[in-house]
This record gives structure tokens, sequence and C-alpha cells, in this order.
């Protein structure tokens, strides 16, 4: 992040494009499909870099109204054995207000149609009594400098964040949210992050309730907490798996929340992206757009402009003229 702020960091400059690559995701036009997922730039430090690194967008957070410094101790863990890695931050930011004034001074120096599009994952305090309001808060605070939130109630490293994907504490959240969004002078889009862990049950609870509340798409998934195959000495430290073994996991998710929506809503796929043949498969799968970041922690940042070009190529071979013709060719693949 600081190599980034200062410049040290050799950058193509914009995001890798062309027709095949143009995506409309909820309203807003990506230059391609490949974004950057929320917990790398968690307090929107390099936000305007990592436009330029190739990303078609970027999502910074999660955020939540207090700063917190997460959880003590070692939190995170490479598996390089399995591609992988653990984390156990605990929503460690600056909080919303740092976070917000960083947003609006990006936002002011990128204006117009080539700023970017830049999302917020919202987060809640670890001691909050009123945790469906934090969401809520942090949106009222920030929704004016960015252009998409999600709101996170999947990351395994707060205490008790996972039970608000019920359905009664979901729908009192995307209530709370929904309603702060209304009141912003430019309602931004919505999304819902989900985990990966979940019943094809609490799938289907979770797809009625987002539907119902007005959300504008599904963000599938966040990290697992299952262990199985791993080869790592470091693969039993508690925390949240990403990286390659959760593509499987992950892209199953995705396709059974695309066939319980049906198409009415945009998916965005997350979890164990390394390649254009993975990125290609999540969109197949039912993804509008897919989001990055372990993978980098192995293949460095030109790996986002690789995954756009090598995904062009992939569209092109199979007769698909743009991202949206491709979408949920798949998807039986996975069911």
């Amino acid at each position: 992040i600081r190599a980034l702020r200062l410049g040290l960091v050799p950058l193509p400059g914009a995001a890798h494009t062309s027709p095949h690559l143009a995506t409309r995701l909820a309203g807003l036009t990506l230059p391609n499909p490949v974004g950057l997922a929320a917990g790398y730039d968690k307090n929107a430090e390099a936000t305007a870099p990592l436009l330029r690194a190739g990303f078609g967008f970027v999502e910074v957070g999660a955020v939540t109204p207090q700063p917190q410094p997460g959880n003590a101790g070692a939190r995170l863990f490479r598996l390089s054995e399995d591609r992988a890695v653990i984390n156990r931050f605990g929503f460690n930011n600056d909080g919303m207000e740092r976070v917000g004034a960083r947003l609006a001074r990006t936002r002011a120096r990128r204006p117009g149609k080539g700023r970017g599009v830049i999302g917020l994952n919202l987060g809640a305090n670890r001691d909050s009594p009123d945790r469906a309001a934090d969401f809520a808060r942090v949106l009222a605070c920030c929704g004016a400098h960015i252009d998409f939130a999600t709101v996170n109630v999947s990351s395994p490293n707060t205490e008790g964040l996972r039970d608000l994907q019920g359905e009664g504490a979901l729908r009192a959240v995307m209530a709370r949210v929904m309603a702060a969004r209304a009141e912003l002078a430019r309602p931004v889009p919505v999304f819902l992050k989900v985990a990966p862990d979940l019943s094809d049950g609490a799938l289907e609870d979770i797809a009625g309730v987002g539907m119902a509340a007005g959300i504008h798409g599904i963000i599938a998934t966040n990290t697992t907490v299952e262990r199985g195959g791993l080869q790592s000495p470091e693969r039993d430290q508690p925390g949240g798996l990403s990286g390659a073994p959760l593509f499987g996991k992950s892209t199953r998710v995705l396709a059974r929340l695309s066939r319980l929506t049906g198409g009415g809503l945009p998916l965005i796929g997350v979890g164990g992206i390394g390649s254009a043949e993975d990125a290609y498969q999540k969109i197949r799968a039912g993804a509008t757009a897919v989001q990055l970041y372990t993978a980098m922690v192995y293949e460095g940042l030109s790996l986002v402009g690789r995954i756009a070009g090598g995904l062009e190529a992939l569209l092109a071979r199979d007769g698909f003229a743009t991202v949206a013709e491709a979408v949920g060719t798949g998807r039986d693949d996975w069911l």
C-alpha cells in the first residue's frame, strides 16, 4: 500500500478494455469485469493508483463507524503449498470519518467519466450494541464519495457477524441500509456479500431477503472456515481461508445463487481466481463481474492485466461478443 501510494509500483495506467470486456454491473459501466476485492486497501489509502493497475473496479474496506485495531497478535498466514492465505484481521480500519475523507479527496481528484468505479465494504464494530445501525451509519457517512456499497455480514473474523445472515436478522440489516441509501443525494447500488459455508436453504433465504429488500447484487463469496485438503503446516490457523482452495466451493455457491435468482440480480464471483480461465469459469457459472485478491500474493499486480487480456481471448474463442453473453452459460456444470 505504501509503495502504491508513493508511486513506486509500475502500473499500466489504465484498465485493459475493449468492446468484448466493457461490462454493465447494476447500472455501473466497467471497462472490464475484473475487480479488486475488499480487504486489500482497507482504508482507501491507495485507491487512485489501484485504479491505474488495470482493475475494472476497486472495492475498499471493510470500514466500521469507529476506528478499531482488529484482532490481536499474528493474524495473516501464507499457505504457499496451497496458494492460499488465512487471515483473522477482524475489521481493522481507521473508521468511517477518516476513510470517508480519503474517498472524498480521491473523487475530487478524479472527477467525471474517467474517475473509475470505487465501492465501499460496510462493516460493524465488534463491540457495537446495534450492528444493523453500524452498516447504515457507514453508508450515510461515505455514500456521497462511492459508486457502490457492500453489506458485509459474512466475515468469519468478527464474533457473531455471520449470524446476521439469518433470515430475520438479515431483513433488519437490509432495511436499515436501504433506508440510509434512500437518504443519499445520489443513491448507489447496494450489494450483499455472503459466506461460502451456507446450506442450500440458507442461500435460498438470503436470495429471497435480498431481492425483497431491493438490493442490486450479491457478492459470492467471502472466505471459508473449512480446511479440507490443505497441505500447508499453517492450515489449522483460525480465520478465513482464501485463495485457490476456495475456487470450487465459492463457484458452486455462485451457480446456486444464479439459479435461485433466475438472473434477476447481478452476481460478483469471488474466491480462488488466479487466472483468466478461473475468471471465465466464474462468469460462465453466473457472474456478471469478478473480484480477486489472494492470487496477487503469488503473482503480483501484473496478474490483473493478464487476466483481463486472457479473458478477452477466451470470450472471442467461444464466439461471445461481450461478457454479458457468456454469463451463466456454464452454470449447470456447477450444480
